[in-house]
This record gives C-alpha cells, structure tokens and sequence, in this order.
C-alpha cells in the first residue's frame, strides 16, 4: 500500500485521537518544513481570515487581494504575509488525482522538461500516456496525485504553459482548487 496514503491516514487518525484528548496541535516535520495541523479556534482570527481571502480570490467573489483582504477584515500586507503559510486543511484535497491532457512540440527533451516541472512541485506522477507525434505534435496525458493541501492547479498550469515546446494544455480533470 502507499505510504503517502498510508501517512494521511495516519494524520487523519492522530488528528481524531488528538481531539478526543482535548489536544489542539499536531506537529509533522520532514526534512524541508515544519508543519502544525493547529484547530483554528486557538489562532489569531487573521489566520481565519486570510484563509476567508484566499477563497474570495479563488471564486472571483473578489478580483485583487487588495479588495480580498477588505472583505475578509485584514490588512493587504497580512493577507501577503500570510498567504503561502495558512491553508485549510481538507483531508479530500490531500492525495487528490489530477489528470491533464497537454499538446507538446516534437522536439527532444520536452515531456522530460514536463515531467521535471511536476516533480519539482511535488507531486507523484501516477501514469503517462504519450500518443505518436503527428505533425509536429504530441499530444500527453498526464496524471498525479497532489498531497500538498496548498498546490494551486491554476498556478501549475500557468508555469506548465510557460515551458518551451508546451503548446497547450488542452484539458484538466481532477481540479478542485
């Protein structure tokens, strides 16, 4: 079995034991980061609010963080301060499977190119499907799971649309973000 699934379950259990003793913090520590899984009730409400920010952002409710950050009550240097650092943790957005179908030049080098764009974000490239070029383009499938609550889809397919021979992603399944 997975020991990423396995470790989200395992977070999920500790997160119930946790609260049944009356516990608010959860530490998880690897070698990159340090991360608390803390109950919102015992933060400051700018945490909470920048949170509420960043999903007036995500659903157009809000057009800049600007006018984000006075709907949710912060400050803008707050929201940005914040903003990389505070998600909320939804246990369905954590080992989620996004799939994209993407058309590439014929050239070498680009689905390595690709490829290397996923794993530098993290994500575990679950399969790869690669038609026969046909006139100077590829078309690839491509889909992973994201166990990172904080990936922004919209954010990796802009920086997937920026790399050399990306013509264009065609289509994305599995976005929820």
């Amino acid at each position: 079995m997975d020991l990423k699934y396995n470790r989200q379950n395992d977070i999920v259990s500790r997160i119930k034991h946790m609260r049944a003793q009356g516990v608010d913090t959860l530490e998880l520590t690897n070698e990159n980061s340090r991360l608390l899984l803390v109950d919102s009730a015992v933060l400051p409400k700018v945490f909470s609010r920048v949170v509420e920010a960043k999903q007036l952002l995500a659903s157009g409710k809000a057009t800049s963080a600007a006018q984000a950050a006075r709907i949710a009550g912060i400050s803008r240097s707050a929201f940005y301060k914040y903003r990389g650092a505070v998600y909320i943790y939804d246990a369905q957005k954590v080992g989620r499977i996004l799939t994209l179908h993407i058309e590439l030049s014929d050239r070498p080098g680009i689905l390595s190119r690709v490829l290397s764009e996923f794993a530098e974000t993290g994500t575990n490239i679950l399969t790869v499907n690669q038609n026969i070029p046909a006139q100077g383009k590829a078309l690839v499938s491509i889909s992973a799971r994201i166990d990172d609550p904080g990936f922004e889809v919209s954010q990796f397919v802009k920086r997937l649309s920026a790399c050399d021979g990306v013509e264009r992603v065609l289509r994305i399944s599995g976005q929820q973000k």
